[in-house]
């Protein structure tokens, strides 16, 4: 049986601040559909990913800011962390671990995000 992990609802403050936070990250904004004065969902997805965000009104009972470590992986944590620095983002200085190099940035609310760089695993590369 397949599970593929499609959607993680991420708890948010401001809708529009959050949206636009987010493209200025490089997310593409998939959805935003306001279906009641209750209920509004935006949907965006990270660039070359299966899985996207959810944010909105009325959608998780977390505390905006609760969530502090979503993941993504990326080609190289030095060229992410330029780009997100040429686009106004805040994101930490490369830290280099035995199981990738991460970079870290928070969205508005303080939810947390670590870009990845896996190591290189192929046969005779230096673990």
């Amino acid at each position: 049986m397949d599970m593929k992990l499609e959607l993680v609802t991420v708890p948010v403050t401001d809708v529009d601040r959050a949206k636009e936070f987010y493209a200025t990250v490089g997310f593409s904004a998939d959805h935003d559909t306001e279906v009641s004065d209750c209920l509004r969902f935006v949907q965006m997805t990270p660039p070359g990913s299966a899985c996207s965000i959810a944010f909105g009104k009325g959608l998780t009972g977390l505390e905006p800011g609760s969530l502090d470590n979503l993941q993504a992986v990326v080609a190289s944590a030095d060229g992410v962390r330029a780009e997100l620095l040429e686009r106004g983002i805040d994101v930490s200085e490369v830290d280099a671990q035995p199981w990738g190099r991460f970079v870290h940035f928070t969205d508005p609310d303080g939810n947390g995000w670590a870009l990845q760089e896996l190591p290189d695993r192929s046969p005779g590369a230096s673990a």
